[in-house]
């Protein structure tokens, strides 16, 4: 038997029915200015359908916080209707039995075949499609201010030696290298860069495979040294900094700049700045090739009655619309979920954001971010988390520590 909630043969008069059809309440992460940007595109979309948007943001770029406020409202009995979900959360709560079945629009609109199969691994669960993927997020970048490269030299560096040259410029011409946010998701975005530049195997091995040899050992301890280096090229308040404000730091120049997701970028153009002229968006040194992602979906919960149904419906197919694909992505910073999207409207970064991520799924070389849920289940990833925020913050006296409390964390986890 299924577990998901049988809904009614909707799929083709949804859109009749979209006026008629409850408010649905979001619960969501998306507070900064960029993000709340994007997700009024959102939000008009499903008002011109004739859907109010009850709106629950829980501010916190990770998502902890939302899934700490979503398990006290599902544990109250009082699940919402749409929630913003990453990775292997998605999967854990569809085991649950808690999510919807969205296959009726999923199949009348041919989601399977416009959307990358790495995506369905967490859109779908038992064969079901249980959740609408609004975007992909890639989180090897960096975000340089244009001016304070130039003034380091001007070449976007493409090694670690050569990143580690221009931090050490940077920090002569006496602005903070590196714009840092102390948080521990941030920590472990900045560790997946590192990990990843040191090649597609290591990554997948100590990520993805979870081999305890590869976690444990040199590479993994060289890695954790070079983390500690990047500390250092941070300010001494980072603790605790929001991400959005450590890209203002970068925007504004006062740091050179932000090693972060592609969501950054959306806080660079509310901001005014333009790519190649106020800003650089390159990958992680060394990853050139190589893309680690995230996507941002949306779960529907089961709901009783048929219009709070239809209307969960109508916000998917709303999502999954190849012109609200483009519009959102445009905000945000992202590339879409879909396969079909033209690049027409997308700045310099985003056609090279849309490029990387088909060629890399192309050659195997698109991996799930640890980071944000995608290469492992939760558990792995707190785990990882608390390592890697005790090494940035100098819990360990050297990356061989670093690495040996590493492979003895995830094997507790598993």
């Amino acid at each position: 038997m299924s577990k998901f909630l049988t809904t009614t043969a909707i799929a083709l008069t949804m859109m009749a029915g979209a006026a008629k059809a409850t408010d649905v309440e979001v619960l969501h992460w998306w507070t900064s200015g960029g993000e709340a940007a994007a997700l009024n595109v959102l939000k008009e979309d499903l008002n011109g359908k004739g859907i109010g948007w009850v709106d629950m943001p829980v501010a916190g770029g990770g998502g902890e916080a939302a899934m700490t406020a979503l398990r006290a409202r599902v544990t109250a009995g009082d699940s919402p209707t749409a929630v913003q979900m990453l990775g292997f959360d998605i999967l854990d709560w569809a085991e649950q039995g808690a999510l919807g079945n969205l296959d009726e629009v999923a199949n009348a609109e041919g989601w399977d075949k416009v959307v990358p199969e790495a995506l369905q691994k967490f859109s779908k669960y038992d064969g079901h499609w249980i959740a609408a993927p609004v975007n992909v997020h890639s989180t090897n970048w960096v975000w340089i201010n244009k001016a304070a490269l130039d003034a380091a030299g001007g070449k976007a560096p493409e090694s670690w030696d050569e990143l580690v040259a221009v931090l050490d410029k940077m920090k002569a011409n006496g602005i903070t290298p590196l714009a840092h946010g102390g948080q521990p998701w941030q920590d472990a975005t900045v560790f997946d860069g590192v990990v990843l530049s040191k090649g597609n195997d290591f990554y997948k091995k100590a990520f993805i495979d979870l081999d305890e040899e590869t976690l444990g050992g040199a590479e993994m301890a060289d890695a954790f040294d070079r983390l500690m280096k990047l500390r250092s090229y941070a300010d001494d308040n980072f603790s605790g900094r929001d991400w959005n404000l450590a890209s203002a730091m970068v925007i504004e120049g006062k740091a050179g700049m932000q090693m972060m997701g592609d969501w950054a970028k959306g806080e660079f153009l509310k901001a005014g700045q333009k790519p190649g002229e106020d800003f650089v968006c390159i990958r992680f040194p060394g990853t050139q090739g190589s893309v680690t992602f995230n996507s941002d979906q949306f779960a529907m919960f089961n709901v009783s009655g048929d219009d709070n149904v239809k209307a969960q419906m109508a916000m998917a197919s709303a999502i999954e619309s190849p012109k609200f694909q483009s519009a959102f992505n445009v905000v945000k910073g992202s590339v879409p979920a879909r396969t079909d999207v033209p690049d027409t409207d997308f700045d310099d970064c985003g056609k090279k954001g849309m490029k990387d991520l088909a060629a890399a799924s192309s050659a195997g070389s698109l991996f799930g971010s640890m980071a944000h849920g995608h290469a492992a289940p939760a558990a792995v990833k707190n785990a990882v988390y608390d390592v890697v925020t005790k090494a940035f913050n100098g819990g360990f006296k050297d990356g061989a520590e670093a690495a040996t409390a590493l492979a003895q964390a995830v094997a507790a986890a598993r």
